[in-house]
């Protein structure tokens, strides 16, 4: 998120090519993630209906985010400050209130994606930097979407900065969070992959996938093959 701030302050926001290509690329490894690694592994350590629970209760707790917790869905055109709202041109203030929303969202969206690297590192070290990975390419556009309205409404760069790396930093304490919690019984962590699987695939659904697509659909769909090959690969 840091680097997506960065991004931001420094140049803008980047074509809709790369981006399309970016996110459609996140989107892939975490599919395949699921599919490949999280989903059996959790079938391995547990059982089916361990891992039906814990995939309905990951997709579940990312629906309830979004209906209850302002979040950035990066509409609008990528040519002008990105807000979570719409086209209009609004008061500076307004566009700050708007980035400290998306700010708090953001924030509170983060946990439950570090939940899930700490599912996959309680699996192996190998799955939980792969979780990692995909989760911080997610990221560096929702860093951008955060960045975004806090520059249009004018708040200094340093704190820009600061604001959003404070976001991207409730990461890695839902993975702290997620190792604790999911290392106490083989049957927990099975859960806690299953959780991490559900969570992936409604995140893909929800923001990565329809946001590639409408940029530019061609390099999404390029970006989303290239990731599942290499998720599969990795799963492997």
């Amino acid at each position: 998120m840091a680097l997506g701030a960065l991004i931001v302050l420094c140049f803008g926001q980047v074509g809709k090519k790369v981006l399309s290509l970016i996110l459609g690329f996140a989107a892939g490894v975490m599919l395949a993630i699921s599919a490949f690694d999280l989903i059996p592994g959790a079938m391995e350590m547990g059982s089916l209906s361990h891992a039906i629970a814990g995939f309905l209760l990951g997709a579940g707790m990312m629906y309830m985010l979004d209906l209850t917790i302002p979040h950035a869905h990066m509409t609008g055109d990528l040519d002008g400050p990105v807000t979570s709202l719409s086209h209009e041109k609004i008061r500076p203030e307004k566009i700050l209130r708007t980035g400290y929303l998306i700010f708090l969202g953001m924030a509170l969206h983060n946990i439950p994606e570090g939940l899930a690297i700490g599912a996959g590192l309680q699996s192996s070290p190998e799955l939980g930097v792969t979780i990692a990975i995909a989760i911080g390419l997610h990221n560096v556009p929702e860093g951008m979407a955060t960045a975004g309205p806090l520059k249009a409404g004018g708040l200094a760069g340093g704190k820009v900065l600061l604001l959003t790396t404070m976001a991207g930093l409730m990461t890695p304490l839902g993975a702290l969070l997620g190792v604790i919690a999911f290392g106490i019984s083989e049957s927990l962590v099975a859960m806690g992959m299953a959780l991490a699987a559900g969570a992936m695939v409604y995140i893909s659904s929800d923001e990565l996938i329809p946001q590639s697509h409408k940029y530019h659909s061609h390099m999404a769909n390029f970006g989303i093959l290239g990731g599942f090959l290499i998720g599969f690969a990795l799963s492997g």
